[in-house]
């Protein structure tokens, strides 16, 4: 078994799992179904492709940055016509980090590690109007467990965040995929997706545990000068 890791950073990310109609929440951290999403685009998979492989990957994700919540009211006209649609209420995660992981047989994440560093689609953070800010994956760990490989990972914020933080460790929170023996305890959510075909949308619960982590604070230092070249012999 090996676990692959994403870094998901951006502008904005917007991960829904119960939004209805014209008000389209954002949960705290993202979804398995938002996750699922992003690594059946890289696939090429089309929105009604057999997702039960995709779906039945361990998965768990670590807040490294949790960003600060904005809210942003669209409206739109239907068609050719001047009539206008219901406003919508929408909201956003903006300047957040996570560390997504997924766990699965050796050759499972090792296509999906392919298809992430050659994307058919553009991977996006939620929804297409938000793209990462960066490369997506963090390469693969082998020979350790999803919640091992979440821990150990460096932290991931960004270094202005990171400076806010004097001490030798942070504690950030990582949410799993329930263990059987964690299923009485464990919350649900209703973001197991089954089916991304836009006619029937189907999505399942599953059981999400949570816990707190201590990774070291230290990021990588700070040289003013590291952009600037040697100067020339005159």
């Amino acid at each position: 078994m090996s676990v692959l890791l994403l870094r998901l950073a951006g502008p904005l990310q917007s991960w829904g799992a119960s939004a209805r109609f014209a008000r389209r929440t954002t949960e705290a951290a993202p979804t398995k179904s938002g996750v699922v999403g992003l690594l059946a685009a890289a696939l090429g998979r089309d929105r009604t492709a057999d997702l039960a492989d995709l779906a039945a990957l361990r998965f768990g994700v670590r807040i490294d940055q949790p960003g600060t919540l904005v809210r942003d009211l669209q409206t739109a006209h239907h068609g050719d016509t001047e009539k206008a649609m219901p406003l919508s209420e929408r909201f956003y995660l903006a300047d957040a980090v996570f560390v997504a992981a997924v766990e699965g047989d050796d050759a499972t994440v090792g296509e999906l590690l392919t298809a992430l560093r050659a994307p058919v689609f553009l991977p996006y953070l939620g929804r297409r109007s938000c793209p990462p800010s960066g490369p997506v994956e963090l390469g693969v760990r082998r020979g350790v467990g999803l919640r091992q490989a979440l821990e150990r990972e460096p932290w991931q914020a960004a270094r202005r965040h990171r400076s806010r933080h004097p001490s030798p460790t942070v504690p950030l929170t990582v949410l799993t995929d329930a263990e059987p023996a964690e299923q009485p305890r464990a919350d649900l959510m209703r973001d197991l997706p089954l089916s991304f075909d836009p006619r029937h949308r189907r999505y399942s619960m599953r059981g999400v545990t949570s816990c707190v982590v201590d990774v070291p604070a230290l990021g990588p230092s700070h040289d003013p000068t590291a952009h600037l070249n040697p100067l020339e012999p005159v």
